[in-house]
């Protein structure tokens, strides 16, 4: 086809092949989980590096860079229907799936030509086969073990942080823009209180819809139960550890969340911390963004039992 001719039919029957084997795969791979393969950089670099190659070695249109790209966005609009909780690790992933195909395809490119610079462009193979199979067979890059945290300033006496701590809050929707565009698991209710060692919490979140045939939503929880507790007139500390988890155990697996208040300018520091370690791959994407997310995650604590403490004190 000539450089500036339209896309030809066999062209088009060619990108809707692509389109469809991809969405077939993604299919397999969220139906069966096969490998666990979904949480691997095999799955993040190694499908849109796919799209591309297929693009490239297939036909030669005006920009294989721009079709590249058109068909990776038809492929995650048809997707996002059928991923269901996957789709929060999609919308996160979308930026590094763009920057692979847009890569690869430059790298196909140079290939092909032959040209002086083709030999350079061969320099960036093996570095790609290298990141795509980070996580095949527990191989990581980075260190999985993280930890978000943040702190706010209460405008109520530590007594009452920790009266509210010791309730079941009332949720509430986040500030932070990146948790509510982002389709995770939001809490909806609470139950369990106290802060003594062994007390626990059983936090209800929005449910989860699977692919099976008549399957009903089924609801995601998180139990926690308090193994540490120190609690005094002007501050104290808790740890809850992460007994079950079937909420963000496909994201993350948490261990513990803790809550340390203090006083602070005639009102109370309080602060969360949650450790957990990342279950995702590539380490050098996934690790930042899941810091990210956990620490706002922190803040979003922090903002909900601040309000709850305030409320009692304007009581």
């Amino acid at each position: 086809m000539s450089e500036e001719s339209p896309l030809k039919e066999p062209v088009r029957w060619w990108l809707a092949g692509i389109v469809l084997g991809m969405f077939a795969l993604l299919t397999v791979l969220r139906i069966t989980s096969w490998g666990g393969l979904d949480q691997t950089a095999l799955f993040y670099l190694g499908l849109p590096a796919v799209v591309a190659l297929l693009v490239v070695f297939t036909f030669r249109p005006r920009s294989a860079v721009g079709v590249s790209m058109a068909v990776l966005t038809l492929f995650l609009a048809m997707s996002g229907a059928l991923l269901g909780e996957g789709l929060v690790c999609l919308v996160i992933a979308a930026p590094l799936l763009y920057a692979v195909v847009a890569l690869v395809a430059m790298v196909a490119e140079r290939i092909m030509d032959s040209g002086k610079n083709s030999r350079h462009a061969f320099l960036a193979v093996p570095l790609l086969m290298a990141l795509g199979m980070e996580g095949i067979a527990g191989t990581t890059i980075l260190p999985r073990a993280g930890a978000g945290t943040d702190s706010v300033l209460v405008d109520a006496a530590p007594s009452r942080v920790a009266a509210a701590l010791a309730a079941p809050p009332a949720y509430d929707e986040p500030a932070a823009l990146f948790l509510r565009a982002v389709p995770f698991p939001q809490p909806v209710a609470a139950e369990g209180g106290g802060l003594g060692v062994g007390d626990t919490r059983t936090v209800t979140f929005t449910p989860r819809t699977t692919l099976r045939p008549g399957d009903e939503p089924t609801p995601r929880t998180m139990v926690l139960e308090i193994a540490e507790s120190e609690v005094d007139t002007d501050g104290g500390r808790v740890v809850f550890d992460v007994v079950e988890d079937t909420a963000f155990a496909r994201w993350m697996d948490m261990h513990q969340a803790e809550a340390s208040w203090t006083a602070e300018d005639g009102g109370t520091r309080l602060t969360w911390t949650i450790d957990y370690d990342r279950t995702f791959e590539p380490s050098w994407y996934f690790g930042p963004v899941q810091a990210y997310a956990t620490d706002l995650a922190a803040g979003y604590l922090g903002d909900t039992f601040a309000a709850g403490a305030e409320a009692e004190v304007r009581r």
